[in-house]
C-alpha cells in the first residue's frame, strides 16, 4: 500500500513538473527572444552582432530583414517587436512621430557609392554618366528601401533626377536585390550603400561620388515602446551602439558613427 502511494505521489510531482516546463516562459521562449526589424543592408554585421548578443546575454535574437521603409509599414501594422534599425535616421524620426521608438543610438553611417559590375563595361566615372542614352540602372525602390529614397535624393540634388529615369529599367525592394543585379550584369550601374559590395568585389566595382553630391546617412538603432522586454531591448540597442558592436561593423566595411568626415 505504501509503495503504491509512493508511487502516485511520484507520478503526480513529475505531471506537475513537465506541465509547469510546457506552461511557463523558459530561455528560447517568447520573453528571450527578441524581434529586431532590420534594413537589409545591415544583416552581415546584424547576424554575427546577434549570434554574439545570444552568446553574451543568453537571449535569441529574431531578424525581421527588409527595406526600411517596408519595416515601419509592418512594426505599425502589428504593433509587435523589440528593435527597430533602419538605414537612415528619417525612417527612426518617422517611428518616433508614431510613438513607436523611445530610445535610440547612432551606430554607423551608410555611404552612397555608384555601383557597376567589374570592368565597368559602360564606362560610367560619374552621376551625369547615368544619363547617358542606352545607359541600364537599376535603383532601390524610393517607397520600399532606404537606398532607393537616398539614390532619389541625390539625383535630384544634382539635378538629374528626370533624365535618369528615362534610364531606369527596373526598382528593388532592397539593397540585396541590387546586388544580385550587379553580379549578374543585368545593369550597367547603380547608387547603392558602399557596404554592400565588401563580398562582391571580384565581380563589382565602385565609382566614388564626391562629397558635396552626394547624400551620406546615420544608421540609427531604437528600442520599440511596445516591446515586451523592454530591459534586454535597451540592453541590446546599447550593444549594437558598444565598441564592440561598432567594431564587427567596422569588419564588415561600415565607417562607424561618429566621423567627421562622414556627416549626414
Amino acid at each position: 500500500m505504501k509503495r503504491r502511494r509512493c508511487f502516485w505521489v511520484i507520478t503526480l510531482v513529475l505531471t506537475l513538473f513537465i506541465t509547469g516546463m510546457l506552461t511557463y516562459p523558459r530561455v528560447g521562449c517568447t520573453k528571450d527572444i527578441l524581434l529586431v526589424y532590420s534594413g537589409a543592408g545591415m544583416r552581415k554585421p546584424m547576424d554575427k552582432i546577434g549570434a554574439a548578443f545570444e552568446k553574451k546575454y543568453g537571449v535569441a535574437v529574431n531578424y525581421n530583414y527588409a527595406g526600411s521603409n517596408t519595416l515601419l509599414s509592418q512594426i505599425e501594422l502589428t504593433k509587435k517587436g523589440d528593435v527597430y534599425m533602419p538605414g537612415a535616421t528619417m525612417y527612426i524620426d518617422k517611428a518616433k512621430e508614431k510613438g513607436f521608438v523611445d530610445y535610440e543610438r547612432p551606430v554607423a553611417y551608410h555611404i552612397p557609392v555608384i555601383a557597376v559590375p567589374e570592368g565597368n563595361p559602360a564606362e560610367i566615372t560619374s552621376l551625369k554618366d547615368l544619363t547617358k542614352p542606352g545607359v541600364r540602372v537599376i535603383l532601390g525602390d524610393p517607397k520600399a528601401a532606404a537606398c532607393g529614397k537616398i539614390a532619389k535624393k541625390i539625383l535630384e540634388k544634382n539635378k538629374i533626377y528626370g533624365e535618369v529615369q528615362k534610364n531606369v529599367i527596373a526598382h528593388t525592394a532592397t539593397v540585396n536585390e541590387l546586388v544580385v543585379y550587379l553580379c549578374i550584369k543585368q545593369t550597367a550601374a547603380s547608387i547603392i550603400w558602399k557596404a554592400s559590395l565588401l563580398e562582391t568585389k571580384d565581380k563589382t566595382d565602385v565609382v566614388e561620388i564626391p562629397t558635396k553630391q552626394n547624400c551620406i546617412k546615420v544608421i540609427p538603432v531604437g528600442k520599440l515602446t511596445f516591446s515586451e522586454n523592454k530591459k534586454m531591448a535597451k540592453k541590446f540597442v546599447d550593444f549594437v551602439a558598444s565598441p564592440e558592436g561598432k567594431a564587427i561593423f567596422e569588419k564588415c566595411g561600415f565607417t562607424t558613427y561618429p566621423d567627421p568626415g562622414h556627416e549626414e
